[in-house]
């Protein structure tokens, strides 16, 4: 089961000051619970009770809210700053700083009318966020702005940096907790996928081990009539057709898979990277490529080859888009065009993704263990459209976790052959491939259909602490 919230929870902040129309901040209270219902945002924000208007304007105002978004700690995803009017600088930075809390800031600033420029009517918000931004910034409180420096709260520009502030939101909040299960050794041939547990605690992910072996063992005492064995099948069966593999193959993939899923569940997993070749294949004479197909599609990612960093980075574009992304090989150029090139894996893609997708062999391992040992790789052609690729890696030698996005387009090119495969069309692909060689990436990107590379570097640049490079 997925651990992304359906609904987020925002902190609300209007600030206020005295000698600006006050009234203003009573205004634009009522269209604030008005826009973030319409958003079905849930809020935490002062009411006329407890402050004037509900506004923050005084230290005592401060700390009113402070002690409202402290009760709501635990909800609370981002905080949303609207200035009606300039605002009291200190007053809603002092109000974030004592909440302690350490979420996202979005600074909103209500645009001045020219034919209300008098004392009575004036706001002088375009000034006042310059001036609460100074504050943010020395008191060391990271912050987002609107797309406008100022604009109405009725706005549509301001709604869409309300929704690209949600996605900002989700993904800092789901990279903060995350819980990654490693199943499996890294295959010996995979030095490329190596990463350090170390540096990613420390940016409090947690990393879950578990060996084949307890899986195998596991298997042994699954009975054949269990009734979780007959649940796992149908839902192998339901996201890609399966009927060129065999009943007792798809038996053996419904055990793994109920093995799987019941270590996800009493651990806490979030997102799966997997043994997938060349034990599953030797013990088991199957491929995992379905199992991780069905995860992926319900927003719990899993990575190939035990590629912790690649499942992350599934992870990020899932929690942010909340659709499911894909992991693949940086594969083959496309012909003489060199903003075009060939995205592959076995068969792991979530089946939501693909053109008409099968579940059959993956012949490329199958020339080594068997083409019949692979049963329950996923065939099918990504569907066109937006596309946003991203990738997180650790470097032990700068001791830092560094990572790229960009977008493209998945295109229809004809391409004739196996397993999952896209043709992407990247601008200026060339000096990206350049760039990921140049600074160490692995060959794997996870990608999906979005548009959400500038809220990734973001959420990684800004609040998370990582450097991330954007392509352009």
């Amino acid at each position: 089961m997925s651990h992304h919230p359906q609904q987020l929870t925002f902190g609300v902040i209007i600030g206020n000051r005295g000698f600006f129309p006050s009234y203003l901040v009573g205004e634009a209270r009522q269209q604030a619970v008005a826009l973030f219902d319409k958003l079905n945002i849930r809020t935490v924000m002062l009411d006329e009770t407890q402050t004037n208007l509900g506004g923050v304007e005084t230290r005592q105002e401060a700390k009113t809210c402070a002690e409202l978004f402290r009760q709501h700690r635990d909800e609370i995803h981002g905080i949303v700053v609207l200035l009606p009017n300039f605002g009291d600088e200190k007053a809603a930075a002092e109000a974030i700083r004592l909440s302690g809390l350490n979420v996202p800031v979005l600074i909103q600033a209500e645009e001045d009318n020219l034919d209300k420029m008098g004392l009575a009517t004036r706001r002088d918000s375009f000034c006042g966020k310059i001036s609460l931004c100074n504050n943010l910034r020395q008191y060391g409180i990271p912050f987002s702005l609107t797309s406008q420096h100022v604009c109405a709260l009725s706005s549509e520009i301001f709604m869409q940096d309300l929704q690209r502030f949600s996605q900002l939101c989700r993904v800092v909040k789901a990279m903060r907790r995350v819980r990654v299960g490693a199943i499996g050794a890294r295959p010996a041939g995979f030095n490329t996928v190596r990463y350090s547990e170390k540096l990613l605690e420390k940016m409090g992910i947690a990393v879950e081990t578990l060996d084949l072996s307890e899986i195998f063992s596991r298997i042994k005492l699954l009975r054949d009539d269990d009734i979780r064995v007959a649940e796992k099948r149908q839902i192998l069966e339901d996201n890609a057709d399966a009927r060129a593999i065999p009943s007792e193959k798809l038996h053996t993939m419904a055990k793994l898979f109920v093995v799987i899923g019941e270590w996800i569940q009493a651990n806490d997993i979030d997102t799966t990277a997997i043994q997938c070749w060349t034990s599953l294949q030797e013990n088991l004479g199957i491929n995992v490529c379905s199992i991780m197909s069905v995860m992926s599609g319900q927003l719990m990612p899993s990575a190939c080859e035990v590629d912790v960093m690649g499942a992350l980075s599934m992870y990020a574009l899932a929690s942010c888009s909340l659709s499911p992304a894909s992991l693949a090989d940086w594969n083959n150029n496309f012909g003489d065009d060199r903003d075009k090139c060939v995205l592959f894996h076995c068969g792991n893609f979530p089946s939501a993704s693909l053109e008409s997708p099968t579940v059959g062999t993956a012949d490329i391992i199958g020339t080594t263990v068997g083409k019949e040992n692979t049963c329950g790789a996923v065939h099918g052609r990504m569907k066109s459209g937006n596309l946003t690729y991203f990738r997180l890696s650790t470097d032990d030698f700068t001791g830092e976790i560094k990572a790229y996005v960009g977008e493209g387009e998945s295109v229809d090119d004809a391409l004739d052959t196996v397993g999952c495969r896209a043709v992407i069309r990247v601008p200026q692909l060339e000096s990206l491939l350049a760039w990921i060689c140049n600074n160490g990436f692995e060959h794997h990107v996870a990608m999906n259909h979005s548009s959400t590379a500038a809220v990734l570097q973001e959420a990684f640049n800004t609040y998370l602490g990582v450097s991330c490079y954007h392509h352009r």
